[in-house]
Formats: structure tokens, sequence, C-alpha cells
């Protein structure tokens, strides 16, 4: 799915009265920090949150713990993946990835959670590394809420999405009362007010002195939003404390990868260790990719017509193996890089390249496929669709190539051809 399309589909589930999902719904598109990477930005930007430190070793945890107030600390397992809580250790069977935790046990449990997998609803069988702890204080909540700002396509600016319930699936609530889902655009142009701040606030169900501390709280976030380029700030829970101070106390944080170079010093922070390493690899090459589970592999430039195939293989009864693009990046070497991983998925039985040449030329493309198959020795079954500028040169460099293929400009007979030879292998 491209970025636009991710986003488009989000805000039309926004103008049916739906919820936007989890981060980790577009986590493959977009830059995600751990949590106590996001906690330090909000302290730069004066965002309440609990004390908290990063510990990345066992030794490190009961130091620290040392530095808490109190006979007990809260020790938080760092993956990039929801439901860490109802989590389990795949190495240990260890349940549960949050902890509160007495400090003469601290060394216990770390030793159960530091360098394990800890696999969660959101993070499939295959789980995630937890090379990091984030310790905090233990603190006691009166009440909880649920804030989040994200971009959405309908108002053409950021909004504002809140409930005076929090601490669980934003999800459920929504779908148990579709009204405890308070919704506020913020125009792009004029920013976040004290007005706008203050009312949010108020819909939330914050009372009394607390509106003001909660409308700072909430000005600050949009602060974050903004000059971090953010894509989505999820607090859950935004907590009120019995001692009245109102709190960050867990966030989902994500930024957007095409403002990289102006926010170094963030997308530095990113744990490559979280990501699927052979989508980090096809990123070196600026290839789009993202590993699926059916059995044709896919090969397209542009992603519109990327998720078209995927769409008519489904139609026709056959399965993607992924979502490739090449777009704009289709010479010899990205051909060679993108053959060489979808060549490496055991699971795929045939390759589908589908080009439209329309800036890249189809005689250039075709010479960067075949190189690409020869360098990589690709033995599986292989259709070529080829349609668009200099479609005739570009389908006799195949031709010429020896490569043997299936070749077809039609766009509907090459798909039929891909899941007829994947079925068939």
């Amino acid at each position: 799915m491209s970025l636009a399309s991710a986003r488009s589909s989000l805000c039309r589930g926004f103008q049916r009265g739906l919820v936007p999902p989890t981060v980790g719904a577009v986590q493959r598109r977009f830059l995600n920090l751990h949590e106590y990477q996001a906690q330090k930005i909000f302290g730069d930007f004066g965002v309440a949150v609990p004390k908290n430190m990063a510990v990345f070793s066992v030794q490190e945890a009961v130091d620290k713990a040392s530095e808490f107030a109190g006979d007990e600390v809260v020790v938080k397992s760092q993956v990039l993946a929801g439901g860490r809580g109802l989590g389990y250790f795949k190495e240990n069977n260890f349940q549960g990835g949050v902890h509160i935790v007495p400090k003469a046990q601290v060394a216990e449990v770390a030793e159960k959670m530091l360098g394990k997998t800890l696999i969660t609803k959101q993070t499939g069988a295959e789980g995630k590394p937890n090379n990091t702890l984030l310790l905090a204080e233990k603190v006691s909540i009166d009440s909880e809420k649920y804030f989040a700002i994200l971009m959405d396509r309908g108002s053409g600016g950021p909004l504002m999405i809140g409930s005076k319930t929090g601490g669980t699936s934003i999800e459920d609530i929504a779908a148990a009362d579709p009204s405890a889902i308070i919704k506020q655009p913020v125009d792009i142009k004029e920013g976040m007010t004290t007005e706008i701040a203050t009312k949010m606030a108020t819909q939330m169900g914050y009372s009394g002195g607390q509106i003001q501390e909660a409308a700072t709280l909430i000005a600050n976030l949009y602060k974050v939003f903004i000059d971090c380029d953010c894509t989505m700030v999820e607090i859950n829970p935004l907590a009120t404390l019995t001692d009245g101070r109102v709190l960050v106390c867990d966030s989902k944080v994500g930024f957007d990868d095409n403002a990289e170079f102006r926010q170094k010093a963030i997308h530095e922070q990113r744990d490559l260790s979280q990501e699927n390493p052979i989508e980090v690899e096809a990123k070196k090459y600026d290839l789009n990719y993202i590993k699926l589970d059916g059995d044709v592999a896919c090969m397209v430039n542009g992603a519109g017509l990327a998720m078209s195939t995927m769409d008519l293989l489904s139609l026709l009864g056959g399965s993607p193996a992924n979502f490739l693009d090449v777009g704009g990046a289709a010479n010899v070497e990205a051909m060679t890089a993108a053959f060489k991983i979808i060549s490496g998925d055991p699971n795929v039985k045939a390759i589908f390249v589908n080009i439209f040449g329309g800036i890249a030329r189809c005689d250039h493309i075709a010479e960067a496929v075949v190189a690409g198959v020869k360098a990589t020795g690709a033995s599986k079954p292989l259709v070529i669709r080829l349609e668009g500028t200099n479609v005739e040169k570009g389908m006799q460099i195949i031709k010429d190539s020896g490569l043997d293929a299936f070749l077809t400009n039609d766009f509907t007979t090459g798909a039929k051809e891909a899941v007829k030879l994947a079925k068939a292998a």
C-alpha cells in the first residue's frame, strides 16, 4: 500500500465514524521509535511523562532501579508492537512485557526479558527482539483517557481524536459506543490555539484546574506532531493521577520518512532490529517491498499498478507473495537486488514482472530485467508484461536475451499465466 493510499484509507474510516488502526498497521511505511525514545522527545517539548530511564543490561537495570522512589518500579519491554502487556517471551514463555516489580526482583525479571523475543497480537508468531527495557516510576492512576493526532485527508489537516475512556483498545471502545470518540480538526495554517486545546480538554472530561493542565499538554503534543513531522501521535493512556497530575503513560509515535532530511537526529534512532531485514535491504536500493503470504512474486513499477496487480492476481485465484514497487529505480542494480529478494522467498512459485513504461522506457527496463535475471540466476517460472514507451524494443530485447519467460503486452493475460504457473509448480 502506498503512503497516499494508507492515509486515504484511514481518513475514509474517520468519515464513517471509525477509529484509526494502531501504529502497527502503518509501521511498514513510517519510522517508529521506541517508547523510551518518544518519552525523551516529549520531555524536550514540555509534555509531562513519568520519570523513566532506558537500560540495556541486567546490571544497569538493577543500578538504575535504585534511583526511583518507593519500593517498586515499572519494567517495560521495548519492542515496536502493541499489546506488550499481554504478550509472552518465546524463549522462556515468561508472561507479560510490562511488570510492576519490587526493586529486589528487578534482576530476576530483567533477565527473563532482555535479549528475548516478545510475541504479541501484533508481532505475529515470529515476535520482536527485546534489547532494551524502560524503567518508569510507579504512579497511582485515578482515571485514563485516550488521545491521538494524525493527518486527515477529509479535513485537510491534523485531526485530534479523544475519548473519556482509555487504557484499553480504542477500537473496542468505539465499537461499544461510537459517541465516545471525540474528533477535533485543527486548521493547518492557523495551528493550535488555547481555545482549541481547552475545548478538546473539556470534551474529554477534564474539569476544574485540570482543564488548563490538560490543554497545555494537548498543545505541547501538537507541537511535537508538527515540529517533528509526525504521522501519528497516539497516547493511551493519557492518565490523571491521584495527586492531580496529567501524564502521558504510554504512547506510539510515527514519523514521516519523507522528512528524514530535516529530522536527522530522530531518524538516526531507527532500530533496524525491529524491521523485516528483507525490507531493510530493499530500501537500500529505493525499492518499496513488503512481504506477503502468497506464492506469486510481483515486480511492478508504480504503487498504483502494484496494487492493481495484487488485486487482479487475487481475483484470478492467485495469491501475491509481495508488494514490490521498483518505481523509477528500474536500473540494473535495483533489478538485480529485486530478483535476489523475491527469489530468496521459499514461498514463491512464479514471478510476474508487470511494467508500464512511461517516464521509464520499456527498452531500458527490459535491459535491467534481463541483467537482473542473469545476475541472480533466477530459475522460477517467469512472466513479463511490458507496455508503454518503446515497448517493441523492450519486447525484442527480452526475446533476444534467451530468457525462458512468458512474454505479453496484456495485463490480464500475464496475470492469468502467472497464477497458472504458480499452481502448476
